[in-house]
C-alpha cells in the first residue's frame, strides 16, 4: 500500500507535467491548426536554463522564473521567425519543419551546454519527507511540484473561461475565419498563444530538472505522452488535455508498477498508456472532450 501511494504521487506530478506541456500544444493546435513537434525541445531549454541560472544564483524560484522568461523570449523569436510562415500549409510541412526544429534544438544544446547531462539541486527547503499512513514515504518536494501544477491548471482554465483574452482565443479556435472580419487581430493572438504555450513548457521543464539528468533530446518521450493526451482529451480541449493528463500519469506509473506484483508481461508498463488511448479511440473517437465533426 505504501508502495501504492507513492506510485499515486509519482503519476499525479507526472500527470501535471504533461498538462503544462499538452496544454500550450492543444492552444496552439486548436487556435492555428499547427502541429508543433518542437514543443518538446521548449521543455527541453527550460530545464537547460533552470540548472544553469540555479548554478550562478543558488535561488530556485529566480533560476525558474529565468528560465521560463528567457524561453518565452525565444518562442517569440521562433514563431515570428519561422512558425508563423507554417500556419497555412498542410500537416506534412508543420511536421517536417518542426522536425527540423527538434534537430536544430538538439544540437544547439549540445553546442551550448555540452554533451555531459547537467543536474539540478532539489531546494533545501524542499528536500525532505512526509510521512504518511501506511508507511508511506512522500517526498515534499513532488508534494509541491504536484500543488504548482493545480495552481496553474486552475489558473488556466480561469484565464481561458473567464478572461476577455481567453473569450478571444475560444473565439478564434471556433470561427477562425470570421474574427479577423470582426476586428481580431489573430496573428497577434496566435504569437501570444504561442509564446504562452512555450511558458508552460519551459515551466515544466524548469520545475522537474532536480528529477531528471537534463540532456539533449530529453523532451521528446514527453512530448510523445502529450500527443497521446491530445487525442485522448480530445484536440483542441483544455479541460480535456487536463483530465487526460492525470489519467496518463496516473497509468504510465501504476502501469510499471503491475509487472512487479502481478503476472502481466515486462512490456506492459510501456504499452499502458497506448493501450489507454485505443480504448478511447474504440469507444469515443473524438477523445473525452472532443467533438465529433461531420466528417465523422
Amino acid at each position: 500500500m505504501s508502495l501504492l501511494l507513492e506510485q499515486l504521487l509519482n503519476g499525479l506530478q507526472l500527470g501535471l507535467t504533461l498538462f503544462l506541456i499538452s496544454a500550450g500544444l492543444t492552444l496552439v493546435f486548436g487556435i492555428m491548426n499547427f502541429l508543433n513537434l518542437a514543443h518538446g525541445s521548449l521543455y527541453m531549454l527550460g530545464a537547460f536554463l533552470c540548472a544553469t541560472f540555479l548554478a550562478k544564483s543558488q535561488n530556485f524560484a529566480a533560476a525558474v522564473a529565468g528560465a521560463v522568461f528567457v524561453t518565452m523570449v525565444a518562442a517569440f523569436i521562433l514563431e515570428r521567425g519561422v512558425i508563423r510562415f507554417f500556419y497555412h500549409r498542410s500537416h506534412l510541412d508543420q511536421v517536417i519543419a518542426t522536425f527540423g526544429l527538434i534537430i536544430f534544438f538538439n544540437e544547439f544544446v549540445r553546442f551550448v551546454w555540452g554533451p555531459v547531462s547537467l543536474f539540478a539541486s532539489v531546494p533545501p527547503l524542499l528536500s525532505g519527507s512526509v510521512h504518511v499512513g501506511g508507511g508511506a514515504t512522500l517526498p515534499v518536494y513532488r508534494i509541491v511540484l504536484v500543488c504548482v501544477g493545480l495552481t496553474t491548471a486552475a489558473a488556466i482554465w480561469w484565464t481561458v473561461a473567464r478572461t476577455r483574452a481567453g473569450i478571444l482565443v475560444r473565439a478564434v479556435a471556433s470561427q477562425p475565419f470570421v474574427m479577423p472580419a470582426l476586428g481580431v487581430d489573430t496573428n497577434s493572438l496566435s504569437t501570444a498563444v504561442f509564446v504562452a504555450g512555450a511558458g508552460l513548457a519551459a515551466l515544466a521543464g524548469a520545475l522537474t530538472a532536480p528529477l531528471y539528468s537534463i540532456e539533449a533530446g530529453i523532451g521528446e518521450p514527453l512530448l510523445i505522452k502529450s500527443f497521446v493526451v491530445l487525442v485522448i482529451g480530445g484536440l483542441g480541449s483544455v479541460l480535456g488535455a487536463f483530465v487526460a493528463a492525470l489519467a496518463v500519469g496516473v497509468v504510465d506509473t501504476v502501469g510499471r508498477l503491475l509487472p512487479g506484483l502481478v503476472a502481466l508481461p515486462a512490456a506492459f508498463g510501456e504499452a499502458a498508456i497506448y493501450v489507454l488511448m485505443i480504448l478511447v479511440l474504440y469507444f469515443r473517437p473524438q477523445g473525452l472532450f472532443g467533438v465529433r465533426t461531420s466528417d465523422g
